[in-house]
C-alpha cells in the first residue's frame, strides 16, 4: 500500500495521515470548498476538491470520492469517523474499484449498524443483553405488554439510530403510545426506517467501551477498557481510560466479551464494542462501532499501540503482531472534546472566527486539531475544535495535567465547552469516579460557570490590584505610577 485516500476531513484527516507519512505512505486529501485552505489539505501528498461545502455535495457523495481514487491511482481509501465510515456500500463500491477499505468487511458493518440485527448475531455467543425485545414491535398492544413484562421505565430505540435520535424514555403506561409514535417519526426523520425496539432503562448506567482489534487470520485482541459516562444529549463530551470502577476481573471479562462478539460478525480491523455497565458490576452489550472512535487517542495512550498504523496493516493482509498477553495497561488517560459549543446555551454550536488560538503544550499533553488561528467554525459540519488528551502515571495526575492544559487553552472568537469540562473533571463525583450517565443533567447549571468566572476574575483583580499599589512606590516593574491598566480575563 503506496497511497492512501483519506475520506474525511479536519484533525481526523490530519491524525491519520501523520500515520501514514510515518509508514512511508503518501496522501490524497479529498476537500469541500468550506474546507481549500485547512490544515489538513495542505499536510496531504495531494488535494482534489469533490464538491461544495454541504456534505451531501462532496464528502458524502461517494462517486466523487471514487472518481479522484481512480484517477490518483491510490491503494487504499481511510473513512476516518462519520460521513461514509460506516456505510456498507461505499465499503462495497470501494472495494468493487480494487481499491482496498481500510475498515472492516460490508457484513460487519451491515449487521452491526442495525442494534437489532446486531442483538441477533451476538445472541449464540453468550453475551449478557439488556432485558427487552428481540424484534421490532409490530403494534401498540405488544409495546404495552412487553412494558409491563419487563417494568418500567423502559426505552424505546431506533432499530438503525444512533447519536440519541429515536430514543425516549417512558416512566408509565399511559405515554407509550405518544412515546412510541415520537420515536418512530424521528427514527424515519433521521434514518429512513422506523423499526424501534423496547429494552428495560437502566436508572444509573455507566457507559463503557472495549477497543477490539481483528485480523484477516482469525486474530482478535482487545484493548481495554474506555469510560464514556459524561454525555450531553446521547453524545460524549469527556472519556478516560481505563474506567476508574472496573476490576481487574470485570475487564478481563468484559474483554472477552468484547472479543467474542467480534467474532460473531466476522470482524476485520479496528473496532468498539459498548456496553451498559449497571452498579458497577452488571454488563449488557450496548452495539459496536465499526470504526475507528473519537475517543481512540485515550487507548493510544495507555497501550502505546498506533490503532491507525494498525488498521492500515490489517487491511493490508498482515498478522497482528502482538497477543493479548503483550498488552498492558499504563498509565491513565483522559480526552475532552473541544466544541464550538456554548454549554450556557444548552450546549448549541457557536460559529465565528478563532481570532485567537494558543494550544497547550507540556509533559502529557496532546492536541488531535484541525484549525489554525484565523480559520473559521463552519456550519456545515460537526463543531469540534479539537480533542484535547492528558496523560499522567495515575487518573489524579492525569486529571491535574487536563486541568493545567485547559487553562493554556487560549481560544477566542468564539464559545467552546472547554469551561464545562474543567467544571466537569474537576467536580467531586468526577474525581470520586462515583458518576453515570446523567452526569449533566445531576450536576451541571449553566450558572456554574459564570461562577466559575467570577473566580477567576476576582483573583485576576487581586494580582492587578497588588501590581498597581506597588507601582506607587516602586516604578520597577514597569508601569508608570499615572497609568491605568487595561485588562481582562482570557475567556474560552
Amino acid at each position: 500500500m503506496k497511497k492512501v485516500l483519506v475520506a474525511n476531513r479536519g484533525e481526523i484527516a490530519l491524525r491519520i495521515m501523520r500515520s501514514c507519512h510515518e509508514m512511508g505512505i503518501k496522501t490524497v486529501a479529498v476537500f469541500s470548498e468550506a474546507d481549500r485552505n485547512a490544515p489538513f489539505v495542505r499536510y496531504a501528498d495531494e488535494a482534489v476538491c469533490i464538491g461544495p461545502a454541504a456534505s451531501n455535495q462532496s464528502y458524502l457523495v461517494m462517486e466523487n470520492i471514487l472518481d479522484v481514487a481512480r484517477k490518483l491511482d491510490v491503494d487504499g481509501i481511510h473513512p476516518g469517523y462519520g460521513f461514509l465510515s460506516e456505510n456498507a456500500e461505499f465499503a462495497k463500491k470501494v472495494e468493487e474499484a480494487g481499491v482496498t477499505f481500510i475498515g472492516p468487511g460490508t457484513l460487519a458493518i451491515e449487521v452491526m449498524g442495525n442494534k437489532l440485527a446486531a442483538k441477533e448475531a451476538v445472541k449464540a455467543f453468550g453475551i449478557p443483553m439488556v432485558p427487552g425485545t428481540e424484534g421490532a414491535i409490530k403494534d401498540l398492544a405488544e409495546a404495552k405488554q412487553v412494558a409491563k413484562e419487563i417494568g418500567f421505565p423502559i426505552l424505546i430505540k431506533a432499530a438503525a439510530g444512533g447519536g440519541g435520535k429515536g430514543m425516549r424514555t417512558v416512566y408509565e403506561e399511559e405515554s407509550v403510545e405518544e412515546q412510541l409514535q415520537l420515536a418512530m417519526n424521528e427514527a424515519i426523520s433521521a434514518f429512513g426506517d422506523g423499526a424501534v425496539f423496547i429494552e428495560r432503562y437502566v436508572t444509573s448506567p455507566r457507559h463503557i467501551e472495549f477497543q477490539v482489534l481483528a485480523d484477516k487470520h482469525g486474530n482478535v485482541v482487545h484493548l481495554f477498557d474506555r469510560e464514556c459516562s459524561v454525555q450531553r444529549r446521547h453524545q460524549k463530551v469527556i472519556e478516560e481510560a481505563p474506567s476508574s470502577v472496573l476490576t481487574p476481573e470485570l475487564r478481563e471479562e468484559m474483554g472477552e466479551c468484547a472479543k467474542r462478539v467480534a467474532l460473531a460478525c466476522d470482524y476485520v480491523g479496528a473496532g468498539t464494542v459498548e456496553f451498559i455497565l449497571e452498579n458497577n458490576t452488571n454488563y449488557y452489550f450496548l452495539e459496536m462501532n465499526t470504526r475507528l472512535q473519537v475517543e481512540h487517542p485515550v487507548t493510544e495512550e495507555i497501550t502505546g499501540v498506533d490503532l491507525v498504523k494498525e488498521q492500515i496493516k490489517v487491511a493490508r493482509g498482515e498478522k497482528l503482531s502482538f497477543k493479548q498477553e503483550d498488552l498492558k495497561i499504563k498509565g491513565h488517560s483522559l480526552e475532552v472534546r473541544v466544541y464550538a459549543e456554548d454549554p450556557q446555551n444548552n450546549f448549541l454550536p457557536d460559529i465565528g472566527t478563532l481570532h485567537k488560538y494558543r494550544k497547550p503544550e507540556g509533559p502529557g499533553i496532546r492536541v488531535d486539531d484541525g484549525f489554525e488561528e484565523g480559520m473559521q467554525i463552519p456550519i456545515y459540519y460537526d463543531p469540534m475544535i479539537s480533542k484535547l488528551i492528558a496523560t499522567g502515571d495515575n487518573r489524579q495526575e492525569a486529571i491535574e495535567r487536563m486541568v493545567r492544559a485547559i487553562n493554556d487553552y487560549k481560544i477566542e472568537g468564539v464559545t467552546t465547552t472547554l469551561p464545562f469540562c474543567r467544571f466537569a473533571i474537576q467536580h467531586e463525583a468526577f474525581t470520586s469516579g462515583n458518576f453515570d450517565t446523567h452526569f449533566v443533567e445531576k450536576y451541571f447549571k449553566p450558572e456554574i460557570l459564570d461562577h466559575f468566572d467570577e473566580k477567576e476574575e476576582e483573583l485576576a483583580a487581586l494580582v492587578i490590584g497588588k501590581l498597581f499599589d506597588d507601582s506607587k512606590t516602586d516604578n520597577s516593574n514597569g508601569i508608570p505610577s499615572n497609568t491605568v491598566t487595561n485588562w481582562k480575563t482570557s475567556r474560552t
